[in-house]
C-alpha cells in the first residue's frame, strides 16, 4: 500500500509517515454484537430529534412574529439570518456532542456520502438513516404537540419549492448545498489532517456548522433549504399537506446526488484515490 509522507515545516519535527486506515467492510457481523453500535444509533436518533425540535420551532416562531395579522413590524423576529443560525448552531452543538459516539452524522446524506467512501458499513449506514428519520418525525411531533395551532398555521417547518422557481432550480440548489456540507464533513474529519494537526478533531464541528449556516442563507428563499432528507421527511410526515409531499423527492434526490459527488471529489480527486489505485496497479503489473 502506498504511503503519503508528511514533512514538517521545521527540521526538528522530522518526517512523519501517514498511512490511510483500511476501508470499512460492506458488512461486519461482529459489529452487530457490540453495544457501541446500538448506542450510536440511539445517539443519532436523539440528536436528530433535538435538531428538528429547535429548528422547526425557530421557523414557526419567525413566521408568527412577522404575520401581519399579529404584528405590523415586518422586520421583527429572527429573520432568515436567525433561522440559518439556528440550523448551523444546532449542527455545531450536536456534532460536538455526538461525534465521539456515532460520528455525529445527523443527516442521511452525510451517512450516504461516508458509506460511499467506505467509512461506515452498510448495516450501520442503514440503521443511522432509519434512526435519523424517526428522530426527525419525533422532533416535529413534539413541536406539533406543544404548539398545534401555530404548527398548522405556519406550515409546520416543511420544505417546499418556493413560487417562481422551477424544479430543476430547486434540485440544483439541493445538490450544490449538500455538496458544500458533505465536502466540509470530509475535509474536517480527514484522518490525514487529524494525524498532522492535533487541533483539527476538536475544531471539526465548527466548519460543519458554518457550512450549514452558509448554505441556509443561500437556499432558504428557493427550497427552504433541505440538504438533510431526514429534516424534510420528518416535517412532511407531521405536517401532512400535499405540497410538502409533491416536492419531497427534491429533498432526497438532490442531497444524495450532492453527497455522492462530494465523496467522489474528496476521495478520488483531493486524496488522489484514483491515482494511487492506478499506481498500485502499474507496480503489480
Amino acid at each position: 500500500m502506498s504511503k503519503d509522507v508528511e514533512v514538517g515545516g521545521h527540521d526538528h519535527y522530522g518526517a512523519k509517515d501517514y498511512q490511510d486506515p483500511p476501508p470499512s467492510p460492506l458488512f461486519d457481523p461482529e459489529e452487530l454484537t457490540k453495544w457501541s453500535f446500538y448506542r450510536a444509533i440511539i445517539a443519532e436518533f436523539i440528536a436528530t430529534l433535538l435538531f428538528l425540535y429547535i429548528t422547526v420551532l425557530t421557523v414557526i416562531g419567525y413566521k408568527s412574529q412577522v404575520d401581519p395579522a399579529h404584528s405590523t413590524d415586518q422586520c421583527g423576529g429572527v429573520g432568515i439570518l436567525g433561522i440559518a443560525w439556528a440550523f448551523g448552531g444546532m449542527i455545531f452543538v450536536l456534532v460536538y456532542c455526538t461525534a465521539g459516539i456515532s460520528g455525529g452524522h445527523i443527516n442521511p446524506a452525510v451517512t450516504f456520502g461516508l458509506f460511499l467512501a467506505r467509512k461506515v458499513t452498510l448495516p450501520r449506514a442503514f440503521m443511522y438513516i432509519v434512526a435519523q428519520c424517526l428522530g426527525a418525525i419525533c422532533g416535529c411531533g413534539l413541536v406539533k404537540a406543544f404548539q398545534k395551532t401555530y404548527y398548522h398555521t405556519y406550515g409546520g417547518g416543511a420544505n417546499e419549492l418556493a413560487d417562481g422557481y422551477s424544479k430543476g432550480t430547486g434540485l440544483g440548489a439541493e445538490i450544490i448545498g449538500t455538496f458544500v456540507l458533505v465536502y466540509t464533513v470530509f475535509s474536517a474529519t480527514d484522518p490525514k489532517r487529524n494525524a498532522r494537526d492535533s487541533h483539527v478533531p476538536v475544531l471539526a464541528p465548527l466548519p460543519i456548522g458554518f457550512a450549514v449556516f452558509m448554505v441556509h442563507l443561500a437556499t432558504i428563499p428557493i427550497t427552504g433549504t433541505g440538504i438533510n432528507p431526514a429534516r424534510s421527511f420528518g416535517a412532511a410526515v407531521m405536517y401532512g399537506k400535499e405540497k410538502a409531499w409533491d416536492d419531497q423527492w427534491l429533498f432526497w434526490v438532490g442531497p444524495m446526488i450532492g453527497a455522492a459527488i462530494a465523496a467522489f471529489y474528496h476521495q478520488y480527486v483531493l486524496r488522489a484515490g484514483a491515482v494511487k489505485a492506478l499506481g498500485s496497479f502499474r507496480s503489480n503489473a
